[in-house]
């Protein structure tokens, strides 16, 4: 893959780890400074609702924390854009849809198959 593009991929990866990080704190500064004293019960079951909502999110942002560090690491020793079980060259188009993947199409199809096939 050309430098360029590994530049790119890397900008891209190093943004969204600084505004998940951003929002983590945001969220987190948040929470402390509001006032846990709402009297009206409707007013306290809404904020409570959205509290919930919003930590949910974060959650699942920061599960993409690791991915996004291991993106870099492959990006770093140039492994970036090889599929880690079959070795063939990740889709560009897949790569700009979702920079984190560490598998091509053909062997995440595979691995999601394996995981229904197990749940069922």
């Amino acid at each position: 893959m050309e430098q360029s593009l590994l530049d790119q991929f890397k900008k891209q990866l190093e943004e969204k780890r600084e505004e998940i990080l951003a929002e983590a704190d945001k969220t987190l500064n948040g929470m402390t400074d509001q006032s846990g004293n709402i009297p009206d019960p409707n007013d306290r079951a809404s904020a409570e609702s959205e509290r919930n909502f919003e930590l949910r999110i974060r959650e699942r942002e920061l599960k993409l924390l690791p991915k996004i560090e291991a993106a870099l690491e492959r990006i770093a020793d140039h492994t970036f854009g090889e599929c880690e079980e079959c070795g063939e060259e990740i889709g560009l188009k897949r790569l700009e849809a979702r920079p984190v993947t560490a598998l091509c199409i053909d062997c995440k199809t595979i691995q999601e198959q394996k995981e229904k096939a197990q749940g069922k």
